[in-house]
């Protein structure tokens, strides 16, 4: 992830928690008011109970909920800190620093606040509940209590004493005197005090009635039927009743007889009106008791709530303390880790890296200038890879020059070291690229090598030359080579020395052609001028021995025929050289076609396995070999020429001949061997083995080796000599498919 990603990342996180503290901040404010305010809790508690009890379940609960989110909050910017400072990240220690110093400069005053505060509210609580006010709402709720038994009182006893004044005066359920009876409560009305009288017979028709003028009759609601029933029941009792504005309290009395075994003769009803403004009061008293008993059960509660509310706002204030902290860190670290990353990129070679702009301040500029920097660097870069790649392309286009280059090359720094060897110098003095570059030429080359260049740069000093070149022959891996080693002294623009270069070219097979080709001419003019007299000479000897053979006798016949014959035989075999050098100086050109080199090999074994019984000749072909473009008649010759020298080098003793074809399918080579186990080739004779008129055969003309190799050079093949393991020599051909 790179800077510009990481620090929006950072951005977003940022973000996230600013709101999420503010959320909290904004809740633990509102509880805070909802909580703090006494009118809010006694009007919370004036609910029902089982309202009040959930509602501060609820607060306690979401305080709860916020204290936790709090003090996940804090221990997590704090378990951050920690980590960090632990993986040495950049900017822990800082970021350490900076929260710790905020911390302590909120934690003092915050933990005075908070103590202070929870004193205050521990004694406004008490004092909301205090033994006094108790008391006092106790001593108005029993006065209330009372006021309401008295009035029930007074209205069950004067119904009662009218029922009894009724009976005494004979009234009782004598509709006849109805205004007797009206006059007699209307009396006991202003006697005790009473809103309204009813009498009623016990047929339940309305005997008499006296009522308050001031209180019109709509106030008082009709009776309960099962309160009359009550009373003609001859049973006694109250009855309150809420009216539009104030309460009516009634008590009813059975008229009993003297008799008391009599029936009821009637009933008597007594109301007294109380007035709305009393009966507020009377209520008021009450609710105000039932909502001090319900607060009273609630100050644990509110206790709780108050002081989660007090922990959530020094949690609030922690979290700031550290985010603060946190934030101003972060202003200074995120930069600073940006310059580090960017260094690192840049590091690794990475100039494309920019760091996105993270501050307005000084760290901005510092940003800026380091973009800047990448950017001037990366164009420096640029310049550079573009020289780099015009010199790889130069010293590539050296590399192939010099990998092409038939000739050797070598070349030595000033300090003596050896810097370039191509693949001809590589493979001409046999040594090894990766054990010779970087190594001094005279711990490297070996002491031909090294004494032939020393002698070279001592004659080069001496004489005050720059560059030299000299023919020199050398033996490697075997063979005997001659080159011709130049020798040049390097100097730059400034003429200061850089070193030398030594080319080495390989002359031999240039010499051994030149020296084919002088032959060839040599042959030539001796067949030509040999071969005349040859003739005249067999033919006079011939005539001669045919003319005076019969005409000697005794000795002289002896004599003379002796030396005719000798003359005719060595004519014969003057003739055969004569042959020899004819056809090594005029080979006829090559007709090549496609042709099957194992039937050619097959075709040349029978002829010499017929004449050599006492010699094992063993045949190893490649079944896949394809079809190689050959003149039948020169391989043929090639063959027998090998198989004849092979057999000349068992000397008549009892040996093997061992012939195989194969075939290099990434070369596309077809290859010839044949091998015997025979005396084998000294090393020292092996260059010069396939140059015209030398053999290592007392009888040789040294002549069929060099015919072989022309005819194989014909073919753009290649031949060449090595031992045989574990003795004799083995001759490898290579043919192109």
């Amino acid at each position: 992830m790179s800077t510009s990603d990481l620090h929006r990342s950072e951005l977003r996180r940022r973000r996230r928690e600013r709101i999420v503290i503010a959320i909290l901040t904004l809740a633990v404010v509102a509880l805070t008011y909802v909580t703090v305010s006494p009118r809010n809790v006694l009007q919370t508690a004036g609910r029902l109970p089982l309202e009040a009890n959930l509602v501060f379940f609820a607060l306690i609960n979401l305080n709860l909920l916020l204290l936790i989110l709090l003090a996940f909050l804090v221990l997590r910017n704090l378990v951050k800190l920690v980590f960090e400072r632990r993986s040495r990240v950049l900017g822990g220690r800082l970021k350490t620093r900076l929260v710790v110093a905020f911390f302590s400069f909120a934690i003092v005053p915050t933990a005075m606040l908070v103590i202070g505060a929870w004193a205050f509210m521990s004694k406004s609580i008490e004092s909301w509940f205090s033994l006094p006010l108790d008391q006092s709402l106790k001593a108005s709720l029993s006065v209330a209590q009372v006021y309401y038994r008295s009035t029930e009182s007074d209205a069950k006893r004067a119904s009662k004493q009218i029922a009894r004044a009724v009976v005494a005066a004979g009234l009782a359920n004598n509709p006849a005197r109805r205004a007797e009876v009206r006059r007699l409560i209307e009396s006991k009305r202003d006697e005790y005090d009473l809103a309204l009288i009813e009498v009623y017979t016990s047929k339940g028709v309305l005997l008499g009635r006296a009522r308050d003028s001031e209180i019109p009759l709509e106030k008082f609601p009709s009776y309960n039927e099962k309160a009359l029933q009550h009373a003609f029941s001859n049973q006694r009792g109250a009855q309150l009743q809420d009216v539009k504005r104030g309460m009516v309290v009634s008590g009813f009395s059975p008229i009993r007889p003297v008799d008391a075994d009599q029936p009821v003769l009637g009933v008597v009803l007594t109301r007294q009106y109380v007035p709305e403004s009393l009966l507020g009061k009377m209520r008021l008293i009450s609710r105000t008791v039932e909502e001090f008993r319900q607060v009273k059960v609630l100050e644990g509660p509110i206790r709780t709530i108050y002081l989660s509310i007090l922990t959530a706002v020094t949690l609030v204030v922690i979290l700031l303390a550290t985010w603060f902290g946190f934030f101003l860190a972060k202003g200074i670290t995120v930069p600073l880790q940006a310059l580090a990353e960017g260094t690192e990129a840049i590091a690794r070679g990475n100039l494309d890296y920019q760091i996105d702009q993270v501050a307005n301040d000084e760290f901005g500029v510092l940003v800026t200038s380091f973009n800047k920097m990448t950017r001037d660097l990366k164009a420096s870069n640029e310049a550079v890879r573009l020289s780099n790649e015009e010199l790889d392309r130069r010293r590539k286009y050296m590399e192939v020059v010099l990998s092409n280059v038939a000739a050797g090359v070598v070349s030595i720094d000033r300090d003596g070291r050896i810097s370039t060897i191509n693949k001809s110098a590589e493979k001409l003095l046999a040594i090894r690229v990766e054990k010779t570059l970087g190594r001094r030429y005279d711990e490297a080359l070996d002491a031909d090598y090294l004494e032939m260049v020393r002698q070279m740069v001592s004659d080069m000093t001496r004489q005050g030359r720059e560059s030299l070149a000299r023919q020199i022959t050398l033996s490697i891996r075997g063979q005997t080579f001659t080159l011709l080693v130049s020798l040049t002294v390097l100097k730059d623009e400034e003429g200061d020395y850089k070193g030398m270069v030594a080319v080495f070219e390989d002359l031999t097979h240039l010499l051994k052609a030149q020296r084919a080709l002088a032959w060839r001419e040599v042959a030539r003019r001796i067949a030509h001028e040999i071969k005349n007299p040859l003739t005249p000479i067999q033919l006079s000897a011939q005539r001669l021995r045919k003319r005076y053979l019969d005409k000697l006798q005794g000795e002289d016949i002896t004599i003379f025929d002796e030396c005719t014959a000798t003359i005719v035989k060595q004519v014969d075999e003057l003739k055969t050289l004569v042959n020899e050098f004819s056809n090594f100086a005029r080979l006829p050109a090559a007709n090549p076609a496609p042709s099957d080199l194992n039937r050619i090999v097959e075709e040349g074994l029978v002829l010499f396995q017929e004449g050599h019984k006492d010699i094992h000749f063993e045949f190893e072909s490649h079944p896949g070999l394809p079809l190689c473009n050959l003149d039948r008649d020169q391989m043929k010759r090639v063959l027998l020429n090998l198989l004849d020298n092979a057999v000349a080098a068992l000397d008549g003793e009892e040996g093997k001949i061992e012939v195989v074809t194969a075939y290099d399918d990434l070369l596309q080579v077809a290859r010839l061997e044949v091998a015997d186990n025979g005396c084998g080739i000294r090393t020292e004779d092996r260059g010069r083995l396939f140059e015209p008129y030398f053999s290592t055969k007392k009888a040789g003309t040294g002549l069929g080796l060099a015919i072989v190799s022309k005819i194989v050079a014909d073919h753009n093949g290649y031949i060449r000599v090595r031992d045989n393991e574990p003795r004799g020599t083995r001759f490898v051909i290579e043919l192109p498919v």
